[in-house]
């Protein structure tokens, strides 16, 4: 089938009633407040330790902490506009959530167009944090393209790292959920990788391109990394190991991770699931924080990488959902050195090593 037949996707108070209640609130915080130093004084507490223990027993958020959990990391899995489907945040807008939180880099993904140019657009913008970008081999950039990938390689500022296989148009996730009949193989119908993917690879290995499975299933992903490792391409990652296209065992991790693949864990998993906030969210399986968990500690921290795959309208920013997923990982035992590893070194050298 030719990939250019695909069908498309099934795609406040007022007046003196006010004022009166604000006065009144206002005499109630000076009562409370006095009443509150009065009784530190009696116990012979100094007042603004007094004030302090006071605050501490009323429901406040936590104090920002005094260094961010997410600093020097990278996020291998950025989504931001512009784009075909809805984002929260540009470029500029995420790098700069990100300098913030003293993150290192970040790489932009978007399923229709090369994003190197524009990585180089937000280095110029904002210094101080190293963007990258890539290319994902759906329809939009004729599917299975070397000549793409080349292009993405000669883009102004070198900065076009990350390959994708086929993400929402490739040939298990259209079948997978039922999106068309048909979409891009990898994989002939005896079940060798097709020449148009040692294509592909080759000029990923020439390049020292990070090569990224994209939504094939497991036994595709698997076969394309050997494919990638017979071509001298080591630098390749599972994209979402974890995520319902893909859905590796423990057991298809542990031999990706035996071939020299790394793995990636993206903190939309565990917002995702029938209970998920976001409607589009509910077809795909929660990856609850205990699974990945177990998969650090059964295949190996240093076989990880840490992403987000965040960007949805409606979903946390990159920042905050990075935090939160590092937060709940170091709650289940994950060490912070070995957050900094999957993180940051990991990712370093695939992207700069």
């Amino acid at each position: 089938m030719n990939i250019s037949q695909l069908p498309r996707w099934r795609l406040t108070h007022c007046c003196d009633a006010g004022r009166n209640r604000l006065l009144h609130d206002a005499s109630r915080r000076t009562f409370a407040k006095t009443a509150l130093l009065g009784a530190a004084q009696a116990a012979g507490i100094p007042l603004l330790a007094g004030m302090a223990a006071a605050q501490s027993a009323r429901n406040f958020p936590p104090p920002p902490p005094a260094v961010s959990p997410i600093q020097e990391l990278m996020d291998t899995h950025v989504h931001s506009a512009p784009d075909a489907f809805g984002r929260s945040l540009d470029d500029y807008e995420t790098a700069q959530l990100y300098k913030e939180k003293g993150m290192a880099a970040m790489v932009l993904k978007n399923h229709v167009v090369p994003t190197a140019d524009r990585a180089w657009f937000v280095r110029k913008q904002v210094a101080g944090i190293q963007a990258f970008g890539g290319i994902v081999l759906n329809t939009a950039v004729g599917g299975l393209n070397p000549d793409a990938v080349q292009w993405l390689c000669r883009m102004q500022g070198g900065y076009g790292r990350f390959v994708w296989f086929p993400t929402i148009d490739s040939d298990h996730h259209v079948k997978h959920f039922k999106d068309a009949p048909e979409g891009i193989r990898v994989l002939g119908d005896d079940g060798k990788v097709l020449p148009a993917v040692y294509e592909v690879l080759k000029v990923c290995a020439q390049q020292k391109l990070v090569v990224n499975t994209g939504h094939l299933s497991s036994a595709e992903a698997l076969a394309v990394i050997a494919a990638a490792r017979d071509v001298g391409a080591d630098r390749i990652i599972v994209t979402h190991a974890q995520f319902e296209v893909v859905n590796m065992s423990l057991e298809e991790m542990k031999r990706a991770a035996a071939m020299g693949a790394k793995l990636e864990i993206c903190a939309v998993g565990p917002l995702m699931g029938p209970e998920a906030h976001l409607p589009w969210m509910r077809a795909w399986r929660q990856v609850k924080i205990q699974e990945s968990v177990q998969a650090i500690r059964e295949v190996g921290a240093q076989h990880f990488v840490l992403a987000t795959d965040l960007g949805q309208t409606g979903n946390p920013t990159h920042a905050d959902g990075l935090q939160m997923f590092v937060s709940e990982l170091m709650a289940q035992g994950i060490t912070k050195d070995q957050i900094k590893l999957m993180g940051r070194e990991t990712t370093g050298a695939l992207l700069m090593g």
